[in-house]
């Protein structure tokens, strides 16, 4: 090679260099190969397991992160989108898109959620963890000011004490402040709310504080009834009073049943929603279906059901899953796949499997929880319809309802997964109820603590780099250890393939002017024509 001789003088250049990358390879020792290879392997190890956390905690790939957000504008990625038309158009669907994200996202208060200090400080207590989200309990605070407080409040101190202890964030402040209201008033019904809420710590502790709130509600809310056509100012104490009112029967309800007493929890909760029928948004017929439930009065639920599963109203998990749970009542015991396989489905267990159907299309999270192949969590005082934490909410006081009737979980399990054979995908549209939400893995990671693993659905797809970087991190693997194994003939390899690649190099370098040669010429017959 050394007696080649040109007039290029890319080619005087380049060659010897060509060849002392040659030289050089050829004076590397095995020891190199192996600490290259290895530390390869490494490097793209971290990578993968790196880019796997950023997926598993965000949902999205990094590397493909970066290079939309930093990469593309670089190489001219980005579309020129500034007609009127298309700015137009780009906001109307982001218009568009931000309204049905804010009405799939919407938040609703637990019908059943537990007491702080009867039942969520005692976990705390034992396990030392939290089960409440900042978020959740930020929530409850703008609930207890929106259902609690009213304009007229600063006029009476004892209720402009309550005001503030609602907007406190220290638990041991509030409860202070619940003190102070009640030396103000004897009377302040907000301030046994407080304290039965946060500071008993039993059930029955709560009762006793509530049944004092109720008597101070009750005379309450009869004086301002009688005030409530005089001004806008006092019939907003009496909606107040109202809420108050509604709130304290219902947690004394939910007491009773915690407490064993169910009949008369059932008729609590049926005196409630006969004096208050308009407050059906507080969803107090969930509490009904779960103690009706628990008395097994099976009929009673079914009427329950008939009037509230209405297409009008919202769905939700309690009443999608219960009628699932009736139908299945009916075919469960007497069930078998392999029966059912060969005869047929019956009318009755069409019937059943449709209700499973599409109570799982609902919400697709629950059976994981009813079937426990998911850990259940004390469920959060916010839910996220047909999400994880309506999911959780559910299956932890209805779990045991499932289990009670024989072969019910049995059939769950046997048909649950045939629902997403119907439903479209990806899920553009749905079968039975609108496509299910894109938000709920990101409202629920906010509603339930860290320590839970969301259930997501759909399950998202791995992205290209986790492939790629996986790929990569096996090839360097095996690199390293048929180095590692193998370094005599690994090493052979390598500086074969590097004299294959400087004599590839080298013979393009010998080409290149007879190329530029015969562009030349064809260029200048070009001009000449």
């Amino acid at each position: 090679f050394q007696k080649v001789s040109t007039t290029n003088g890319g080619i005087d250049t380049v060659f010897p260099f060509s060849l002392t990358v040659t030289i050089f390879l050829s004076t590397l020792t095995p020891k190199f190969y192996v600490a290259l290879t290895g530390t390869s392997s490494l490097i793209s190890g971290l990578i993968f397991i790196f880019e796997w956390w950023y997926f598993r905690k965000y949902g999205t790939s990094f590397i493909e992160q970066v290079s939309v957000s930093h990469l593309r504008p670089l190489i001219g990625g980005a579309e020129n989108t500034n007609s009127p038309q298309a700015t137009f158009s780009a906001t109307s669907g982001e218009n568009e898109t931000s309204r049905q994200s804010l009405s799939e996202c919407k938040v609703w208060r637990n019908p059943l959620n537990l007491f702080r200090g009867a039942e969520y400080s005692r976990y705390t207590w034992v396990t030392g963890k939290e089960p409440l989200t900042y978020y959740d309990m930020n929530l409850s605070a703008q609930d207890h000011q929106t259902f609690f407080t009213c304009e007229t409040d600063s006029v009476r101190p004892s209720d402009a004490v309550m005001q503030k202890a609602w907007r406190e964030r220290n638990p041991q402040a509030r409860i202070k402040a619940a003190y102070q209201a009640l030396e103000l008033n004897n009377d302040c019904a907000t301030a046994y709310v407080l304290l039965a809420e946060e500071e008993a710590t039993t059930i029955v502790d709560a009762e006793k504080y509530f049944k004092q709130a109720l008597k101070a509600g009750e005379t309450i809310y009869r004086k301002s009834q009688h005030c409530s056509s005089q001004s806008p100012q006092h019939e907003a104490q009496f909606r107040r009073d109202t809420n108050v009112l509604v709130y304290v029967k219902r947690r004394l309800a939910m007491c009773a049943r915690k407490l064993g007493r169910i009949k008369e929890a059932v008729k609590m909760m049926r005196d409630l929603m006969k004096e208050f029928p308009l407050l059906s948004v507080l969803n107090i017929h969930e509490n009904l279906l779960e103690s009706l439930l628990e008395l097994q009065a099976y009929a009673d639920v079914q009427a329950v059901l008939a009037k509230y599963d209405d297409i009008s109203l919202p769905k939700s998990a309690a009443i999608c899953y219960t009628a699932a749970l009736l139908k299945a009542r009916a075919v469960s015991d007497r069930f078998s796949p392999e029966t059912a396989s060969r005869r047929g489905l019956s009318t009755a267990e069409i019937n059943a499997v449709e209700a499973i159907h599409r109570a799982v299309e609902f919400n697709p999270h629950v059976p994981k929880y009813l079937l426990e192949m998911k850990s259940l969590i004390l469920p959060p005082e916010h839910i996220l319809k047909r999400g994880d934490s309506e999911a959780v909410a559910y299956a932890f006081f209805h779990l045991q309802h499932w289990k009670r009737i024989e072969g019910a979980l049995n059939l769950l399990h046997c048909t649950w997964e045939g629902t997403f054979r119907m439903i479209p995908y990806p899920l553009e549209k749905g079968h039975l109820f609108y496509p299910y939400p894109s938000c709920t893995e990101t409202a629920d990671r906010e509603l339930l603590p860290t320590f839970h693993d969301v259930s997501v659905y759909p399950q998202k797809e791995l992205p290209f780099f986790i492939h790629f970087t996986a790929g990569l991190c096996s090839f360097t693997a095996m690199l390293a250890l048929l180095t590692h194994q193998f370094p005599e003939l690994m090493v052979i390899f390598a500086k074969a393939v590097s004299i294959d690649s400087t004599y590839l190099m080298y013979l393009y370098d010998m080409q290149k002017p007879s190329l530029e040669h015969y562009k030349l010429i064809q260029n200048n017959g070009h001009l000449k024509t």
